[in-house]
């Protein structure tokens, strides 16, 4: 074999070993909540309820909401991408990619994922939404992460929001006092060292459906005189069910993850759940033998802004992750869906946090 040959071929495995190494991490955070709070006693001018009932159900205390003629979740994500790329220091025309994650998208088509990119001036990204319901963005954390191990682009934002105030029956008791708007961005960037998503476990199961969806406005029952009469444009939600398969189906996969890869409950640094219901956060971290200490909980902050959530949740408690920090993220959502993803966390949050 020549000399040149051999070069070749331990260039090749050199570049392969190095491919290998290749994570995708998290580099940084941003958020957007309107300024308008609706409060638990508002609530109870608006519905029969009070401050005692859904706190004791929730842990929800207030909940911010999107006013204004015309405003649309991206107008929450526009300003977290417009601040994420200030914080960063990031160039808007170096971003390669952009993923909406949302349930409320501003219009049909097209995407608000779009929309976001032209008000945030993301000139030479391309940008799709992606819906998943309440577990949205961690599937698009694990999209953006496979995008950035195929090598092909090196800088891609996720944002996940939500205005939920526009399919919400402030008539219904049971749903009004659950939900909020909200924004949140990451930024994702490729990494050799070992830190960032360390692995994922997505799962769906669509026969869940029928116990959380919206009745009308796709393309199975579009928008009419009857459907509008009959409030069919808003959250149905059967409780109890939906309840029983968060608990199980968050618990099983956190766990799974952290058997899978040996992570004590004393060695994770942060639980980083849904926001959907305290009962539920609960629930799951007394399944992975957590300290409640270990758990990242602001919900009674928010109530469920769905896909901000989770960001939301890891800008909030930013000062207080280290790089190194291992951590779980898990989400359980409509359709039905859910999953968990394993983390180290890329950087020190206190030396930015208030940026």
């Amino acid at each position: 074999m020549s000399g040149k040959i051999k070069i070749a071929i331990l260039a090749a495995c050199k570049n392969k070993e190095n491919m290998s190494k290749i994570n995708a991490a998290i580099t940084g955070i941003s958020t957007y909540v309107p300024d308008y709070i609706l409060t638990n006693d508002e609530l109870s001018t608006m519905v029969d309820t009070n401050n005692e009932w859904i706190l004791s159900r929730t842990g929800i205390k207030k909940r911010h909401i999107l006013k204004g003629e015309g405003k649309g979740t991206s107008d929450m994500g526009a300003p977290a991408v417009l601040q994420l790329l200030k914080k960063t220091g990031t160039k808007a025309e170096d971003i390669d990619l952009l993923i909406c994650t949302t349930v409320t998208p501003d219009m049909q088509f097209p995407a608000t994922a779009n929309i976001i990119a032209d008000k945030a001036g993301l000139k030479n990204a391309f940008s799709f939404d992606l819906n998943a319901a309440c577990s949205g963005f961690i599937y698009g954390l694990q999209t953006a992460r496979t995008y950035i191990l195929s090598g092909l682009y090196k800088k891609v934002i996720v944002v996940g929001a939500d205005k939920m105030s526009s399919i919400v029956d402030y008539t219904d008791r049971t749903t009004c006092v659950l939900f909020g708007d909200g924004a949140g961005a990451v930024l994702l960037e490729p990494t050799t060292e070992n830190f960032g998503i360390i692995d994922a476990d997505l799962h769906s199961d669509g026969s869940g459906r029928i116990h959380l969806h919206q009745k009308a406005g796709g393309s199975a029952k579009p928008a009419s005189h009857e459907t509008i009469d009959a409030r069919e444009h808003y959250i149905f939600q059967e409780g109890q069910a939906v309840f029983k398969f968060a608990v199980s189906r968050m618990a099983d996969v956190s766990v799974d993850m952290m058997n899978k890869h040996h992570i004590k409950p004393e060695d994770l640094a942060w639980l980083v759940p849904h926001q959907a219901n305290l009962r539920i956060i609960d629930a799951t971290a007394r399944r992975m033998r957590i300290d409640p200490k270990q758990v990242m909980i602001n919900i009674q902050e928010y109530g469920n802004t769905t896909d901000a959530t989770i960001p939301l949740c890891l800008h909030d408690y930013e000062k207080h992750l280290k790089k190194g920090d291992k951590i779980i993220l898990s989400a359980f959502g409509g359709g039905f869906t859910w999953g968990a993803i394993y983390m180290k966390w890329a950087y020190d949050g206190a030396a930015v946090a208030d940026r």
